[in-house]
This record gives C-alpha cells, structure tokens and sequence, in this order.
C-alpha cells in the first residue's frame, strides 16, 4: 500500500533494533520494513545490536534484508553476536562505533529437561549444527575478506572482535559513530523481556 497522496514519504527511515533474534523479533523487524517498503522509503538505517539467538531465522532475516527494494545501511551500535553477524552483513554499507564488538562462536543446541541421547539423536543434531555453521560461514567469507579457514578457526575459538578488526577484513566499511540529523523519523522497536 503506498502512502497516500500529499503525505511527504520520508527519503530515509532510521530503524533501532535492541534484541535477541527470535520468531517475535524477526517478525516484528520485517514487518516495520515490509511497511517501510509499502509506504515508498527508500533508504533505511538500521541500528543494530544483538546478542544473536535462532540461527533459522536469523538466516531469514538475512536472505530477507537483501531483497529488500532501497539502500540498506546497518550500523552495529553496541554488540553484534552470533547469528547476528550473518544479519549484519546483509547491509549494503555497513557501519560501527569505535567501542563495538563483534562475537563469532560455532552453531549448538541446548539440552531441555532429561533427554535421552541416542546415536540417532546425536547424528542428526551434529548434521544440524555443520549445515547450520557452512551457512553462517558461507555469508561471512562471501560478503567480507575473510577466507573459509578463518572463518572456521573463528568459530572454534569463540573469538570477540572490536571494530578495527571488523574494518581490515571488510566486515565494515568504516568505524564512526551514528549521527541522526535532526528530525529524521526513528522507529524504534521494543520487546517486553
């Protein structure tokens, strides 16, 4: 639904998102950008930072943040962790602040009440969790400088990196600090915790 007539459709829409990557959070993410898409924003500054969370939606919202039909800028302004490193990278131009982070640790799965681990069981989640890690790999090494071999050691370190780091192999285009000019529309979403 586009806007409607004589309503000024603002050129760029700032967008903060402060949350786990979860269904809610996901759904709620695409939904206020489908409605940004709808009302004929063309650029979005997303405002980033994620303790990360479900790597399938993650890679959702991933694969859905560079469909997306405007300028996407994503700017890590706190701590990008985990899955949400892949989210991250979907940005077009992609930005940090000086005193931010980067988190990468391998795929796992958590153990609820007592389960009973059978070969079966243990075959299938350890097929799970290497897919589920070529995928995160796979976007990291294609959309930074980073070679599949880091990227791998990474993971098996459970490495933290700061925002130089993320300059030099490419994981940013540049280290600054946000700057909303003044009047700009900012969205923010919230979560009840």
């Amino acid at each position: 639904m586009q806007q409607p007539l004589g309503l000024a459709v603002p050129k760029q829409v700032y967008v903060n998102f402060m949350a786990e990557i979860s269904p809610h959070t996901t759904e709620a993410l695409t939904a206020c950008l489908a409605d940004l898409v709808n009302k004929g924003v063309k650029e979005v500054y997303l405002l980033m930072s994620t303790p990360g969370g479900s790597v399938m939606h993650g890679i959702t919202l991933h694969n859905f943040l560079k469909a997306l039909p405007l300028g996407l800028t994503i700017h890590n302004i706190g701590n990008v962790d985990s899955i949400g490193n892949a989210i991250f990278l979907a940005g077009a131009k992609r930005y940090a602040c000086a005193n931010s982070t980067f988190m990468f640790h391998g795929v796992g799965f958590d153990l609820q009440n007592s389960i009973r681990l059978e070969e079966k069981f243990l075959n299938e989640r350890l097929d799970s969790i290497r897919s589920d890690q070529k995928r995160i790999g796979s976007i990291i090494s294609e959309r930074t400088k980073l070679p599949a071999a880091e990227v791998e050691r990474l993971f098996y370190e459970a490495q933290t990196k700061d925002a130089t780091f993320a300059a030099g192999c490419g994981i940013i285009d540049e280290i600054r600090d946000v700057q909303i000019p003044a009047g700009s529309p900012i969205i923010s979403l919230v979560f009840k915790r």
